[in-house]
């Protein structure tokens, strides 16, 4: 669909509209009387949410992020389905599933009484996507931009079997400093540290997370409330799931960061992701006809 025939269709004057985005990507850009937007149709990625007055930006995007089809865009809240991590089959299959480098459709548009833009973006089940993974599906992508922003994940089976998902909402966090900033709330959980080797090892969260070296945990049985401490920007970005028990905190530090062509070197020291999942034992089964919603609140407020 053309870009003017996306804003005749679903643009809300002063309030919404359809723009190319780099390398030619439709955008979504919103901005209302609470705060500011940028959402990619491909990949169905927010990549900007910026509150009214903010000093900066809540969500993390990288300089060397790649636009281009084919390729996942580093930074924002990329989707990860129906599967995190590995391909859970080992068939080869690409890592975080098929969702993140494919274009979403918008299914709906509005304003809300209280001024705040809702977004609904979709896929469903193709030819394509059933030679990947034989289930028939619709998965939905509700955003909403307000004081807040909310994301709600909505997996609908609309075959005739059960299947099985794993799934993340992979926030990239802005942080001005990541030697001054923490997590908290994860006090002791169990987590899976996926950084002491292939397999993991299954270790206790003390106290709140410090990052000065890699991190890539799964943690298990969180609560629904956690925040990052940014004391550098000097907020705190509290985050509120719902369907959720998993949580994944990533951090590649400086070796890894080196290796990844879509990263700066030196951008591992302002971003943390903390990331709303079901992972690792997290198994979500979808009955036919049956549906599974996960999301996630993000306020941002100074501290």
């Amino acid at each position: 669909m053309k870009l003017e025939d996306r804003n005749a269709e679903h643009a809300i004057p002063d309030q919404l509209s359809f723009i190319d985005g780099p390398g030619g990507l439709p955008f979504i850009r919103v901005r209302n009387s609470h705060a500011e937007a940028l959402v990619s149709l491909y990949a169905g990625q927010v990549l900007s949410y910026r509150p009214l007055g903010a000093a900066a930006d809540v969500l993390f995007v990288s300089e060397r992020a790649y636009y281009q089809p084919g390729k996942a865009i580093k930074g924002g809240v990329p989707v990860c389905w129906p599967w995190f991590g590995a391909d859970p089959q080992g068939l080869g299959r690409p890592a975080h599933g098929f969702v993140r480098n494919r274009m979403w459709a918008v299914w709906s548009t509005a304003s809300t009484p209280a001024g705040e833009t809702q977004i609904t973006l979709g896929l469903v089940d193709t030819p394509e996507t059933l030679a990947i993974w034989p289930h028939a599906f619709q998965l939905t992508l509700e955003i909403t931009v307000g004081a807040t922003l909310r994301l709600a994940l909505t997996t609908r089976n609309t075959g005739d079997a059960p299947f099985d998902i794993t799934q993340a909402l992979h926030s990239y966090f802005a942080v001005g400093d990541i030697a001054h900033t923490t997590v908290t709330g994860l006090d002791g959980c169990r987590y899976i540290d996926k950084a002491a080797g292939a397999g993991g090892t299954v270790k206790q969260q003390v106290g709140a997370v410090h990052i000065a070296a890699e991190v890539d945990r799964i943690y298990t049985d969180v609560p629904p409330r956690l925040t990052i401490m940014d004391g550098a920007l000097r907020r705190a970005i509290r985050i509120t799931s719902e369907g959720s028990h998993t949580a994944v905190v990533w951090n590649p530090w400086a070796a890894i960061a080196a290796g990844m062509a879509d990263l700066k070197d030196d951008e591992y020291q302002r971003f943390v992701c903390v990331e709303t999942a079901n992972a690792d034992n997290e198994v979500v089964t979808v009955q036919p006809g049956g549906e599974h919603r996960m999301g996630m609140q993000v306020a941002a407020t100074p501290h």
